[in-house]
């Protein structure tokens, strides 16, 4: 098993930026490819971001060109820069392994966008 602690969220203005941690209890090389999710309350948690062992990324069409996810494997950490937000990206922010490799969800963090 491992352990997710996601931190960084807060309330900013539309147009503002968060970077939001994700530090693992284990190894994230060994997890594999690593996500971004986020949930509003009634909907389900959907994947915005992902980052193959390698680095390669991919985004959902709602955050590209916004969010940058990024890793550093030696830290067990995972990263999302998030840009230009707007009030549509207000949620509960959730880091985990994709695919095969989902483990317990952490707490998430909260990142409420308003002006």
């Amino acid at each position: 098993q491992v352990q997710l602690v996601e931190s960084g969220g807060g309330r900013v203005q539309p147009g503002g930026s968060l970077r939001l941690s994700c530090a693992a209890s284990r190894s994230i090389f060994n997890i594999g490819d690593m996500g971004w999710y986020r949930q509003v309350p009634g909907k389900e948690r959907e994947l915005v971001a992902r980052i193959s062992r390698s680095g390669n990324t991919d985004y959902a069409d709602s955050v590209k060109g916004r969010f940058t996810i990024s890793r550093v494997n030696a830290n067990n950490v995972v990263f999302l820069q998030m840009n230009g937000l707007n009030p549509d990206d207000t949620a509960i922010y959730y880091c985990n392994g994709v695919g095969g490799s989902v483990y317990t969800w952490g707490q998430g963090t909260q990142v409420t966008v308003s002006s």
